[in-house]
């Protein structure tokens, strides 16, 4: 078990640092888009050339960060093959249909029009490129939408059905997947964020030039651009991330109480704790700040919601474990006589729980045989590590809010035609460049760590869901990953950085030309 365990660990690890290293590009690569959306929307309205020069030079960026993307995007869904092989047999029937949805129809209309947004200038009219950069942006949001469906559809398992006689789980209700409630607030939370991100990355940069007195027409009306676009989506990131907090708190009541450290029920509307030391060992937390009925508020949407603490979540899990023993019984029965009909009836009464009876394994194969200890000691494992989420919550929340107060201070300046003039806060923009992105691996972070023990919410522990490989196989390309992503990021940072430099030249301007002295006062033209 110890060597199975290895290989768990190691396919998770390098399943979540490939993740993460491509979730470096997804937001940019949301954000950019629509930002250039807007751009070569107002050179379409107003004819002024300096519109054009911009959407054509962030759009070498966001090419180079596509480009990326992609590159270490398709490497993930090889994965679900080679490392997660019984993850893709068990649950391939409903995590399988968004993923090629998202290949066949996000993605190929995105890199369509992507050729054709590079290519198309001198070949397509005004209007008509434009249709194609907004195409870019929804093929951009396309993605994001199937690729969250799939994921949401793991954090909350919904429309689906274990077949005995498949040994799979089937789809019933297809809609049910699409619409599903957690895949929803994750769609338009993750995609706030990825605006966040875009508008950061263009103040960032356009605070740069402006210090250095270069591009100055092209970067006050990025800068006022990112500044506009970047509140707005920043203020929604917090409104949409209460609508997670909520459906989490419906759906996912072992998250919300790791990521609160809450052990014991607390009389509603709960609290929640601005400050405190989990510690797991004793199960409690230290030194805690509260505030009153916040906790409750969001999770609940109502002042008598109760919001349960993991002490009672681990009894339900006991529950549901001794509930899942009797599907494992019926279907070890049906297993050696397909015509039982009662252990058929005993199965489907007891489905829902039968994954909880799989959290034996690991403590004891002959999981019939538990004992009262057993079941105990397997409750314990459905809680996923405590201090970890708390902390990384806190730090994603703070940075939120200090996004607000960044893109507003922004706005402000922009409107008052100041932005040269506060050197200390375009010095402050250029350092929080890197900010989003750790707010969304953050987010990533609490999401995917916080419904651990499963791969699966309830339905598959991540230990069942990989393939049958040495620790060695794994080790080995987890180091090749490691390399090679280390490889690509130098290019791309490389690239960004030489796009960065060069400026408007990147594509195609004259960088010899002499800023709009005259225009410059109209940044918001």
């Amino acid at each position: 078990m110890t060597i199975a365990m290895d290989v768990v660990q190691l396919s998770r690890l390098q399943f979540g640092l490939t993740a993460m290293y491509h979730f470096l590009f997804v937001p940019l690569t949301l954000g950019l888009a629509v930002l250039l959306g807007i751009m070569e929307s107002v050179y379409v309205m107003t004819g002024r050339e300096v519109w054009r020069r911009m959407t054509k030079f962030w759009g070498v960026l966001f090419g180079i960060n596509f480009a990326m993307g992609v590159a270490t995007g398709i490497t993930m869904e090889f994965q679900f093959g080679m490392n997660w092989a019984y993850y893709s047999q068990y649950v391939g029937d409903i995590f399988g249909a968004p993923l090629a949805i998202e290949g066949l129809m996000a993605f190929f209309l995105e890199a369509t029009f992507i050729g054709l947004f590079f290519f198309g200038w001198d070949r397509l009219s005004k209007v008509g490129h434009l249709i194609v950069t907004w195409l870019v942006a929804l093929g951009s949001n396309l993605s994001a939408l199937w690729i969250l469906i799939a994921n949401g559809w793991m954090q909350h398992p919904v429309g689906a059905r274990f077949n005995p006689d498949t040994m799979r789980m089937e789809v019933t209700d297809f809609m049910a997947v699409i619409f599903n409630p957690v895949a929803q607030a994750k769609f338009v939370h993750t995609v706030s964020a990825g605006y966040v991100t875009g508008a950061m990355f263009v103040l960032s940069i356009s605070a740069l030039y402006l210090l250095r007195g270069r591009h100055v027409d092209l970067a006050k009306r990025s800068l006022t651009v990112a500044a506009s676009f970047g509140l707005a989506a920043a203020l929604s990131v917090v409104v949409l991330g209460d609508e997670s907090g909520y459906t989490a708190g419906e759906n996912q009541k072992m998250k919300i109480a790791a990521i609160e450290a809450m052990w014991d029920t607390e009389p509603a509307p709960a609290s929640f704790t601005l400050f405190g030391l989990p510690n797991q060992e004793t199960h409690r937390t230290d030194y805690e700040i509260k505030v009153p009925w916040m906790l409750g508020l969001i999770a609940t949407r109502s002042i008598d919601g109760e919001v349960p603490g993991i002490n009672e979540l681990v009894a339900r899990a006991q529950a549901r474990i001794r509930s899942g023993l009797i599907a494992y019984g019926g279907l070890e029965r049906l297993q050696a006589d397909r015509n039982d009909a009662d252990a058929r009836a005993r199965l489907a009464a007891h489905a829902e729980d039968l994954g909880y009876a799989f959290l034996l394994k690991p403590i004891r194969p002959d999981i019939l045989a538990a004992t009262d200890a057993d079941v105990e000691k397997a409750a314990w494992t459905a809680v996923p590590q405590v201090s970890p989420l708390f902390w990384s919550f806190r730090l994603m929340v703070a940075l939120g809010f200090l996004f607000i107060g960044l893109f507003a201070v922004a706005f402000v300046l922009a409107s008052r035609r100041r932005l040269q003039a506060s050197p200390m806060f375009l010095w402050i923009a250029v350092g929080a460049l890197p900010l989003p992105w750790i707010a969304a691996e953050l987010g990533w972070f609490v999401a995917e760590v916080g419904r651990q023990p499963w791969v699966i919410e309830g339905v598959l522990p991540t230990y069942l869901a990989v393939s049958n490989l040495t620790a060695g196989n794994v080790l080995a390309t987890l180091l090749g990953f490691i390399a090679l992503y280390s490889i690509l990021f130098a290019i791309d940072v490389t690239l960004m950085v030489k796009a960065i430099r060069v400026g408007p030249a990147a594509a195609g301007s004259d960088l010899t030309a002499e800023p709009d002295l005259a225009a410059v006062p109209a940044a918001a033209e």
